[in-house]
C-alpha cells in the first residue's frame, strides 16, 4: 500500500482510507461481524487510515471500531474522529457544539469507547456558528500538548475558516465531500488548502453509492440517509443514474468497474487527496482497493469528464436545512 503525507504536518497514511460510518446504521442495518471482518481485511490490505465520528450510531461506531482494533499494533493505523454533532435518543440531529469544554467531554468519551490513549486526527464535524473557530482549535491544541490528540483536522468548512484555523495551529487535513458529482471544493477551497499545505480526506467519493454502479433505489429503507437526500429523490435519481451509465461505458472500455473509475478519478486529482471509501462488506472493499491499480491516462480523464461533466448532477448534497449548516457551501 502506497503511503501519502497528510498535509505538511500530518502523519503518513495509506493512499486510501476506510470510512466506517455505514457500519452503524446510516444506510440501513449493517452486519456487525461482517463490519469487523471488513475492518480487519482493510488493515490486512495495508489501509491505515480509519475514519469515524462519535455521533455515528450515538457511539456505536466507535465501540465497533474499538472492538475490531483490540490486539492490533497501535502504530500500524491512524484513527480520525469527528465530534460536535448532537443527537437525541431517537437519533434526530439537534445541532452542533464545538465549545472547548464540550470538546474535552466528547474526546474523553471517544477515547473510552475506542479503547485508545490518543486519537491521531481529531476534528469538529461542522463549524459551530456560536463558537469562534479559534476557540475550538485552540482547545484541541491543548489536547495535542497533553498527548490525547496527535493532529488537528477540519471538516466541511470554507476557505476563510480554514485560514483562521491554520493561524492557530497546524492543520493536517480537511475532510470534505469530493467526487465526480461533488466538485465544489475546486473553486476556492482546494487552492487555499494547497497554499497552506493542508491535505484533503475525501468522503462521498461514490456519492453514497449513487455512482458506484451498484445503486438500487428499491433497496433504500426509511432509516437510510438516502431516503431524504435530494439527489436520491424521484425525478432526480433517475437523471443522476444516466450519468452513471455514461460512466459505465468508460469503465467497460478499461475492463474495470464503475466504482473503481470513480475512486481512481478522485485519487488522480492530486497526491494531497486521500479518498475514503465507505465499504462495509469485504467484497465492496476488495472492489474499492482495485482502484489503486487503475492508472488513468489523459484520454481516460477526458472521457470521464465527458461522461460526467462538472455540475451535471441534479440535487444538492444534503437536504436544505443541512446545507445551511455547511460553512463549506457559503459564498
Amino acid at each position: 500500500m502506497e503511503k501519502l503525507q497528510l498535509g505538511k504536518t500530518g502523519p503518513a497514511v495509506s493512499a486510501i482510507g476506510l470510512g466506517c460510518m455505514g457500519m452503524s446504521g446510516m444506510y440501513g442495518p449493517a452486519d456487525r461481524q461482517e463490519s469487523i471482518a471488513t475492518i480487519h481485511a482493510a488493515l490486512d490490505a495495508g489501509i491505515t487510515l480509519l475514519d469515524t465520528g462519535d455521533f455515528y450510531g450515538m457511539g456505536h461506531n466507535e465501540m465497533l471500531l474499538g472492538e475490531a482494533l483490540k490486539g492490533v499494533a497501535r502504530d500500524s493505523y491512524q484513527v480520525s474522529v469527528k465530534f460536535g454533532a448532537l443527537r437525541d435518543p431517537a437519533g434526530a440531529w439537534v445541532g452542533y457544539d464545538a465549545r472547548p469544554a464540550a470538546m474535552k467531554n466528547f474526546l474523553a468519551n471517544s477515547l473510552t469507547r475506542l479503547g485508545l490513549d490518543h486519537i491521531d486526527v481529531y476534528r469538529p464535524a461542522r463549524l459551530d456558528a456560536q463558537v469562534p473557530i479559534e476557540d475550538t482549535i485552540g482547545a484541541i491544541a491543548d489536547m495535542v500538548k497533553a498527548g490525547y490528540v496527535r493532529h488537528i483536522g477540519l471538516s466541511e468548512v470554507g476557505a476563510a475558516t480554514i485560514r483562521r484555523a491554520a493561524a492557530v495551529h497546524p492543520i493536517a487535513d480537511l475532510q470534505i465531500e469530493y467526487s465526480l458529482i461533488s466538485r465544489g471544493i475546486e473553486d476556492e477551497i482546494l487552492p487555499v488548502l494547497r497554499e497552506l499545505g493542508i491535505a484533503v480526506t475525501a468522503y462521498g467519493v461514490l456519492s453514497r453509492g449513487l455512482i458506484s454502479g451498484h445503486y438500487d433505489k428499491n433497496a433504500v429503507g426509511k432509516t437510510d440517509f438516502r431516503a431524504h437526500s435530494p439527489r436520491f429523490q424521484p425525478g432526480n435519481v433517475e437523471r443522476n443514474l444516466t450519468l452513471v451509465e455514461a460512466l459505465r461505458g468508460v469503465a467497460v472500455a478499461r475492463g474495470v468497474s464503475v466504482a473503481q473509475v470513480a475512486i481512481a478519478w478522485v485519487a488522480a486529482q492530486g497526491r494531497d487527496i486521500v479518498p475514503l471509501v465507505g465499504a462495509r462488506r469485504r467484497d465492496r472493499l476488495a472492489e474499492s482497493l482495485g482502484a489503486l491499480d487503475l492508472v488513468l491516462s489523459p484520454a481516460d480523464l477526458a472521457a470521464i469528464e465527458r461522461a460526467v461533466p462538472r455540475d451535471a448532477a441534479v440535487g444538492d448534497r444534503y437536504a436544505a436545512p443541512q446545507m445551511l449548516q455547511l460553512d463549506s457551501e457559503k459564498r
